[in-house]
């Protein structure tokens, strides 16, 4: 499937910057079943100091801000070949051993709620990728998806406990309990094009485990599948600010206010 991706990003601050540097994790990865045809970025008030690799083998792109702005634009456009694996990426790779993925962060350490279903899970006895499969649809039961109820900061106990969230907080409770239960688990941003609209309320985020036989497999609990050639993948990291599509420091101002536009069709391909 060929997809057209169109990603603006505009941040204002509350007041003039002395000094703002952005960390954008907006390029998608090169990885099994996703080929980059094309990807270009442009940047209003703002220009591109450095772009190298990180440890999670992310693309990220350090921007300065120009001194004296109060709003800065991004717009990300390209063109991004995918293919159905039913969510299996492969083996492992990059500069993090598996054990990396086995340790809790902040926003993925389990409470008291999440250790319960953990023990749920463990008690099923069954393969682990039909574990996981089990996993992903106990989370969305007991977590509905709901917009408004939390935020980029909120851990997934939180989360877990007020019986609703986002991808990202799906995310966060997958990958905590995974690693609960010694399978190493990741964080993905990424874009899913909807089948019914171009326009997407933002990007999206999914969780992968690792399953001995077959590698990092995806799990897109808010959805209830694996996914398919709709995705693309942009970073991965142990949690969502690893993988955050923009952060930053700035000088001179107190809060920045972030608007996200994001489009995302599919193309014909020319035989």
């Amino acid at each position: 499937m060929r997809l057209s991706i169109r990603h603006t990003t505009r941040y204002r601050f509350d007041s003039p910057v002395v000094h703002a540097l952005q960390r954008l994790r907006l390029t998608p990865k090169e990885t099994q079943g996703q080929e980059i045809l094309e990807w270009e970025m442009e940047y209003d008030r703002a220009k591109p100091e450095l772009t190298y690799e990180d440890q999670h083998c992310n693309t990220v792109t350090l921007v300065a801000v120009e001194e004296g702005t109060q709003a800065v634009t991004v717009t990300c456009r390209g063109k991004v070949d995918t293919h159905d694996h039913a969510g299996v990426i492969g083996r492992h790779s990059g500069l993090l051993p598996l054990w990396c993925f086995l340790g809790q962060t902040k926003q993925t350490r389990p409470g008291s709620g999440m250790h319960k279903l953990a023990q749920e899970m463990k008690a099923r006895d069954e393969e682990r990728i039909d574990m996981l499969h089990g996993l992903s649809a106990a989370i969305l039961d007991r977590v509905a998806y709901k917009t408004g109820t939390t935020h980029s900061r909120t851990i997934a106990e939180e989360a877990f406990a007020s019986g609703s969230g986002v991808c990202q907080d799906h995310a966060h409770i997958f990958i905590g309990i995974a690693r609960s239960l010694g399978i190493p688990a990741r964080y993905v941003s990424g874009y899913l094009m909807m089948n019914d609209r171009v326009e997407q309320e933002a990007g999206h985020a999914w969780a992968e485990a690792f399953v001995e036989e077959l590698g990092w497999v995806g799990f897109d609990i808010s959805n209830g599948i694996s996914p398919d050639a709709r995705y693309v993948r942009v970073a991965t990291g142990r949690d969502y600010r690893d993988a955050a599509p923009v952060t930053g420091i700035s000088f001179g101002s107190t809060s920045t206010v972030l608007e996200v536009d994001v489009e995302v069709e599919q193309q014909q391909v020319q035989q």
